[in-house]
């Protein structure tokens, strides 16, 4: 069975219009300036498509090598919203670069050059195709899962658009035939499959996006961009299963900023919200790379580290230095940034529960003592049960339970 070229472009260009409006209507209801770039790119893409099928023979060369030059040009605004929608910054030499190639090839090789000039434009949009893989491969937003076939789909649009025209070149370079051959109908089928495979990646991408985008929002505190009560939770339960299984100690830190409730009263909430952001990035840039940090409440947080008491400590007397030394001077006045920090540790496996509880027994001691100063908490409140009973279930049944005072 014999498939119509033609054809096979029509409804090529009609599945590119169709799916081009879609993405031009997601593109501005979601505000996705990729989207629209993306949806721009296929319906100019169906033009010149159309237009090349119909009118390629009744119009003269230059009709024929703005058409081409278009295509190119589409290519490029795909590889540019995939760069958009990743935030990285436009690249507009670098997309109108392949068409500015094609122009230069066609009017520069002699006539009888044909082939070659199906190379190089075979060339441009496979670089165009694995550069919009590149982009999609190197974003570290995504998962593993979601990320293959977002490069996979360009990597095999490049490589099937540039079959056809490599073997044209080295088996029939003289065979005027080869227009019509098998393979120029393989790559008006790929054409199809590649604009719905694209489409599908794009809304695949924008999926996952908003699922990222709720998840984080139920996991951050939208003030700080640290993790809230949940999100460190979460986070520490995680990190406390991974140090247990090692044999190794964790440590908790709760902060509580000092007479937070009188700089609000006396400066205003603005004032407040500046304060809990410094304090934020106080503790960020104190703490390691491996440490956990979280705001669980009005003026409270919480940090979670791999380590030792001892080295806990250390740390909350380097985190309540620094926001001392980063006093704040407004109209009203110098305002206070010292902190309160308790401090409690704990061996391998025990609950987040049990440190927090623990540290918060020795945050209101440094509280009672004045202020401005670090408490390490003597003992556990609860017991370590739980882990115990986990941990020695998969060797032998528990038949006591020691428990910590």
């Amino acid at each position: 069975m014999s498939l119509d070229t033609s054809t096979l472009y029509t409804v090529a260009a009609m599945i590119a219009a169709l799916l081009g409006m879609m993405l031009l209507f997601f593109g501005f209801q979601e505000k996705i300036a990729a989207l629209k770039w993306w949806g721009s790119a296929y319906l100019l893409g169906a033009g010149s498509v159309a237009l090349w099928t119909f009118g390629s023979t009744r119009f003269g060369d230059l009709f024929a090598l703005g058409l081409n030059a278009t295509g190119f040009l589409t290519c490029g605004m795909v590889w540019h919203a995939a760069r958009l929608f990743h935030g990285r910054k436009p690249n507009y030499p670098g997309l109108v670069l392949g068409a500015l190639v094609w122009i230069a090839a066609v009017t520069t090789l002699p006539p009888g050059a044909e082939a070659l000039r199906m190379t190089i434009g075979a060339g441009i949009v496979a670089i165009y195709a694995a550069l919009t893989a590149t982009e999609l491969w190197t974003e570290r937003r995504r998962t593993l899962r979601s990320r293959w076939p977002s490069f996979a789909v360009p990597v095999m649009h490049g490589f099937v658009l540039m079959l056809p025209i490599l073997l044209g070149d080295l088996l029939h370079p003289r065979d005027r035939a080869f227009d019509h051959s098998v393979w120029v109908t393989m790559f008006a089928v790929e054409v199809v499959l590649y604009a719905v495979g694209t489409v599908f990646v794009i809304f695949m991408l924008v999926s996952e996006r908003a699922v990222t985008v709720h998840k984080n929002a139920a996991s951050c505190d939208p003030l700080t961009g640290m993790f809230n009560r949940r999100g460190f939770a979460e986070a520490c339960g995680r990190v406390i299963e991974r140090e247990a299984n090692g044999g190794r100690p964790v440590t908790v830190l709760i902060f509580d900023i000092d007479h937070f409730k009188s700089i609000n009263d006396r400066f205003g909430h603005p004032a407040g919200d500046e304060i809990l952001k410094l304090f934020s990035a106080v503790v960020v840039n104190n703490l390691r790379i491996s440490d956990l940090s979280g705001r669980i409440g009005g003026e409270e947080f919480a940090a979670l580290l791999p380590c030792p008491l001892e080295e806990g400590v250390i740390v909350a007397e380097r985190v309540r230095e620094a926001f001392e030394a980063s006093g704040i001077v407004c109209e009203e006045g110098p305002v206070d940034t010292t902190v309160s920090i308790g401090v409690a540790g704990g061996p391998a496996g025990t609950e987040l529960e049990v440190l927090l509880a623990a540290a918060d027994t020795a945050l209101y001691q440094a509280k009672r003592s004045g202020r401005n100063r670090v408490e390490a908490a003597e003992e556990l409140p609860l017991s370590l049960e739980h882990w115990r009973r986990k941990s020695a279930g998969s060797a032998r049944p528990v038949t006591s339970v020691p428990r910590l005072a």
